[in-house]
């Protein structure tokens, strides 16, 4: 259930280029112009109705609706994270066709998007976010899930598509809300977003967050807070400057779930902690400063975007190194990793709207200049005996120390990135539309290798990343596409580099996609995308040469994607979705034979969350999520069995609507399944049966 905060008519100056994801900012389903603007400030989701949106920035990075988006976007609104109590990733992409959540070996977020699994493919804004973390939804607008190469747009990575988080900013009006939630295993999370205007030039917003929980798996806890300041600043009618700050920091138990037994999850206690979680932490503190820069010089707007982040991220684990033996035992492993990271990018996009004869054109230009510089050590755990085996019935075992090995790491890694793109959105005639994009990019890493003399190693790759999809209207209700994308991504893509990794071509992602969107009623939009991703020069293990690698791999990934987003009726609301995927290696090469199936990736994936208003204030949401099998890794020698997951929520509003209690339970029938994994003996257990009671308000 969604709330308005609704102010007395007043001078507001809202600001809104053609030229950003920021083009959202909580006005109606409208593109605004940078006028003053006399009416009221209203709190809403930009350009959502319900759980159904109608624009965005990401694919294209102008204002569009997405009926003229050759591409398959799944939009996550602030609404459908409330009524969820969604905290994470994990939680966004349970509901995303075609999307899934990888274990990230319990440190991080990683994804899997329509085969192609990524730590690095996370934006915030449009900016590159890709050190390996853990992020919260306290401050986000929405989250939008672009599926498909999206390198005209976004650079190197993003082999199936890339997660851009869109966060809140001043509203030049009164916000004023709060939330508190207690849940199983003694969770409890409170969150505040609170701004008004200074004056009609001037306005700020504050979003903050402190949680803390235990879990249903033994010794394992979290404990995290964020904090983030904006100000946006209006010193003329065709200016803003857009300031934000935040710190998050996150701590939480590093948790690698299970192994395996004769190709399957182990069958035990959900409960049991393979390995030591007092000696397995995650913690991270991140520090991002932003500028947003938008003018309009009449008829061109431009649009800068500045960000600089540094992550200081520390874990270690001591978990299941291998599968569990018929004599009942298995061999615990364990490493720390230690990486400081500063990003920094900028963006400048000039936008512009002009007619040649009858066809109607959006042209965007933009540079993006980008530095990157990671500090990486990595230590291996010793135990008392090697190798440290221990029985299935009592798997824990305290590492006597942690210390480099041979096969560790301690090294400096520095990135530059320059890259310049020129994209036109053609409106041929009412009916007919056409975009075409074309990216340069020129990528160049440098590998300092702090242990071993001489294993220093640069390279430097440039590419160019076309696009182009055409869009056919036939009528005000539907709309047809087709499409090619492409994204690039370099050996030194994730700031790892080395000697015999340094010379490898980039490797490739293609993908070719008809769709169509429908609006079956004024508020329900259902779309549809058919699709070939190939993945070229995927790099393989050199078996004539062990630790250096080739470049023989290859795989296809073939679907088809649905979604049903938006109002059924007046009281009923659905968030629904369904992917065919058929992944699997196409070359053999040294990792795998043709044939195989890529890991991670469900035949059928099927979700659908309903929300029904019944009346005097009460509404409730029932879900059902579904995957099929799947194997954990391309071995295809484990295999995670197919499970439906069920969750519900009752709402009550009161105070004139002004205040919710919600009670969110997940897994109703307490369903016991596993999600995701890792790798083969690093299965995640889903949680029991749970709940979370949230009291929100806005005063």
């Amino acid at each position: 259930m969604s709330f308005k905060i609704r102010m007395k008519p007043a001078a507001v100056a809202v600001f809104a280029t053609l030229g950003g994801a920021h083009a959202t900012v909580h006005a109606a389903d409208a593109v605004l112009s940078p006028v003053l603007v006399q009416g009221e400030a209203e709190r809403a989701d930009g350009p959502v109705q319900g759980y159904r949106a109608t624009r965005s920035a990401t694919f294209t990075k102008t204002d569009t609706p997405l009926k003229e988006v050759p591409a398959s976007i799944t939009v996550v609104p602030e609404s459908l994270i409330e009524d969820q109590a969604m905290r994470g990733m994990s939680d966004v992409l349970r509901y995303v066709p075609g999307a899934t959540a990888a274990q990230g070996e319990g440190n991080r977020d990683q994804i899997v998007i329509r085969g192609n699994n990524t730590t690095a493919d996370f934006f915030v804004n449009g900016i590159r976010d890709d050190a390996q973390t853990f992020r919260d939804l306290y401050n986000l607008e929405r989250v939008e899930v672009l599926k498909g190469p999206g390198g005209m747009t976004f650079g190197r990575g993003g082999a199936g598509g890339v997660v851009n988080r869109v966060t809140k900013r001043p509203v030049f009006g009164r916000v004023a809300d709060a939330s508190l939630t207690v849940g199983s295993w003694d969770q409890l999370r409170g969150t505040i977003d609170v701004g008004n205007k200074v004056n009609d030039a001037a306005a700020w917003r504050l979003n903050a967050m402190a949680e803390r929980a235990d879990s249903f798996r033994d010794g394992v806890d979290l404990e995290r807070y964020g904090v983030n300041p904006t100000i946006t600043l209006t010193p003329g009618g065709n200016t803003a400057l857009t300031l934000g700050y935040e710190h998050f920091h996150d701590r939480r138990t590093a948790d690698r779930g299970v192994p395996s037994q004769n190709g399957e999850p182990f069958d035990d206690s959900r409960s049991r902690f393979f390995g030591n979680a007092d000696q397995s932490e995650s913690s991270v503190d991140v520090d991002a400063l932003s500028a947003v820069l938008e003018h309009d010089f009449g008829g061109v707007q431009l649009k800068n975007s500045f960000r600089v982040t540094y992550y200081n991220k520390f874990y270690q684990n001591v978990f299941a190194g291998s599968a569990i033996d018929g004599s009942g035992n298995l061999r615990l492993s364990g490493y720390n990793n230690a990486n400081d990271r500063t990003n920094i990018f900028n963006q400048t996009d000039l936008t512009t709207k002009f007619a040649t004869g009858s066809l109607q054109h959006t042209l965007l230009a933009g540079i993006e200049l980008g530095h990157q510089d990671s500090d990486n050590k990595r230590q291996s755990a010793s135990f008392a005996a090697n190798p440290m085996v221990v029985p299935a019935s009592d798997p824990f075992a305290a590492a006597t120390g942690f210390n480099p090995t041979a096969t560790d790491a301690s090294n400096n890694v520095t990135s530059k990135t320059f890259a310049a793109y020129l994209q036109d959105q053609i409106a041929l005639n009412d009916q007919w539309k056409v975009l075409a994009g074309l990216r340069y990019d020129k990528f160049e890493v440098d590998f300092d290798d702090k242990r071993i003399a001489n294993a220093d190693a640069s390279s430097t790759d440039e590419e160019v990343s076309p696009r182009f999809g055409l869009i056919w209207t036939p009528t005000a209700t539907q709309t047809y596409y087709a499409s090619y994308s492409y994204a690039f991504l370099p050996s030194g893509e994730q700031l790892s580099l080395a000697v015999n990794t340094a010379d490898l071509d980039p490797e490739k992602a293609i993908n070719y996609e008809v769709g169509a969107r429908w609006d079956l009623a004024p508020e329900l939009t259902l779309s549809a995308a058919v699709f070939r991703l190939d993945r070229e020069d995927v790099r393989s293990a050199d078996p004539l040469n062990p630790g250096f690698f080739v470049q023989t791999g290859e795989q296809r990934t073939e679907g088809v994607e649905l979604a049903l987003q938006g109002q059924v009726t007046p009281w009923w609301q659905v968030f629904a979705g369904y992917a065919d995927l058929d992944a699997e290696i196409t070359k053999t090469s040294a990792s795998a034979p043709k044939g195989r199936k890529v890991g991670l990736v469900p035949e059928r994936m099927a979700s659908i969350w309903n929300r029904f208003d019944i009346g005097q204030g009460w509404g409730v949401g029932l879900g059902v999520v579904h995957q099929s099998s799947s194997y954990t890794s391309f071995t295809n020698t484990v295999k995670l069995p197919s499970f439906t997951r069920v969750d519900g929520a009752v709402y009550y509003a009161f105070t004139g609507g002004k205040t919710r209690v919600a009670l969110n339970v997940e897994n109703l029938f307490d369903k016991e399944y596993f999600p995701t994994a890792h790798s083969d003996n690093n299965i995640s257990p889903g949680a029991p049966l749970n709940a979370r009671l949230t009291l929100s308000t806005a005063f």
